[in-house]
């Protein structure tokens, strides 16, 4: 599913692109197969957490059982075939189609309320290494959608962590803890942090413990794609 203004749309008939996955003529990002491929996260989702449920609740046995400091999550796709590449493509292939296609797939589900966003920020290493930021490159359209202010600079990443990727899930947080300060007061506001994947979460509860630390009344993740883990 894409969400296009009418000039988007008169330009993908008049200038027919490659599509990301196959590389076939289409008249979208993705062509008519490769779309129909995506893996959506269906519902019911733990709204917390936005892992899949058995059916409708208030949220999961783990956020039941220990809340995170984030109040929500909201994710279109699950992290599996082809998206994991597209993910792959944008972060280490410089591939910024990506980041505009995720923004579209985020914009045509559910859209979370809130005064600000906040993209995931990378450390200053990883940030020369890799030349731009993903979180940011799909929070820009994400910000103009939805007519709220996209925040920079307020939150700083100051360590330069190990890839989560590479880490058990139960070093994660370790990995993350204290690598995040906040350079302002967010006092009452609802943050709306947005990122490319939730894994773990670990990531997005050392971000929603430095922003509440600094008074944000209720933080939500908005992310492109949920890793789901299978029993």
């Amino acid at each position: 599913m894409t969400v296009r203004t009418p000039v988007s749309a008169l330009l993908d008939i008049l200038l027919p692109r490659a599509c990301l996955l196959c590389g076939a003529r289409a008249h979208a990002v993705l062509c008519e197969g490769c779309a129909a491929d995506l893996p959506w996260l269906d519902a019911p989702l733990c709204p917390v957490c936005a892992t899949p449920l058995a059916a409708p609740a208030q949220a999961c046995g783990a956020c039941l059982k220990a809340p995170p400091a984030f109040a929500a999550s909201l994710a279109p796709l699950r992290y599996a075939f082809p998206v994991d590449g597209l993910v792959q493509d944008l972060k280490f292939g410089c591939r910024l189609a990506s980041a505009d296609f995720f923004s579209r797939c985020m914009l045509a589900g559910p859209r979370p309320a809130g005064d600000l966003l906040m993209p995931v920020p990378l450390s200053r290493q990883r940030l020369r290494e890799r030349g731009f930021n993903q979180a940011l490159e799909i929070a820009r359209p994400l910000a103009r959608a939805l007519g709220l202010p996209l925040d920079t600079t307020g939150l700083v990443r100051e360590r330069d962590t190990l890839p989560q990727s590479r880490l058990p899930w139960r070093a994660r947080q370790g990995n993350v803890r204290y690598a995040f300060t906040c350079r302002r007061d967010l006092t009452g506001l609802t943050v709306i942090v947005v990122d490319d994947v939730m894994t773990s979460g670990a990531t997005l509860e050392a971000v929603a413990r430095t922003l509440k630390a600094h008074g944000a009344r209720r933080v939500v993740n908005w992310v492109a794609a949920r890793t789901v883990r299978t029993p």
